[in-house]
């Protein structure tokens, strides 16, 4: 299979099928993160296997930027350095309308009026759902998880 085969159709192996997905990224102050991501999963339940409301927060990194002329706070000399902005990424089916909701919902709800956001072709991991309960690899074997903690 050509290489522009499986970023557009995705393969699979025995345990794991890699299906063709948009990854969606976005920046924003951490503080309005969920806020954010509350809009999105109105939009689409972001499902992964039998979970849904599915993404990852990279932590707090510092955005550099400069107003120019025609921002609404007006143009400055100096850049800025923010700090406390956050990435969210999460996965969506390679549909348009979809794409289309959930880019507005962002732009919506957002504090900037010039956000960033990205979007990817990927493939991601879908389990076939083996039955693999008794795996000592497995975070439930291995005496607990994270919800306790």
């Amino acid at each position: 299979m050509a290489e522009t085969d499986i970023i557009n159709k995705g393969f699979d192996t025995r345990p794991i099928d890699m299906q063709p997905m948009w990854q969606i990224m976005f920046q924003a102050p951490e503080e309005d993160i969920d806020r954010i991501f509350e809009a999105i999963t109105g939009v689409t339940p972001l499902p992964q296997g039998r979970t849904d409301r599915n993404g990852y927060r990279a932590p707090a990194g510092v955005e550099y930027y400069r107003p120019r002329e025609g921002a609404p706070t007006g143009p400055e000399d100096d850049t800025r350095h923010r700090p406390n902005v956050d990435e969210m990424r999460f996965f969506i089916p390679r549909d348009t309308n979809i794409l289309n909701e959930v880019i507005e919902a962002i732009y919506a709800v957002h504090s900037y009026y010039e956000p960033v956001i990205t979007v990817t072709e990927v493939l991601r991991s879908q389990s076939k759902g083996l039955d693999d309960k008794d795996n000592p690899h497995r975070w439930w074997n291995k005496g607990g998880d994270w919800k306790t903690q």
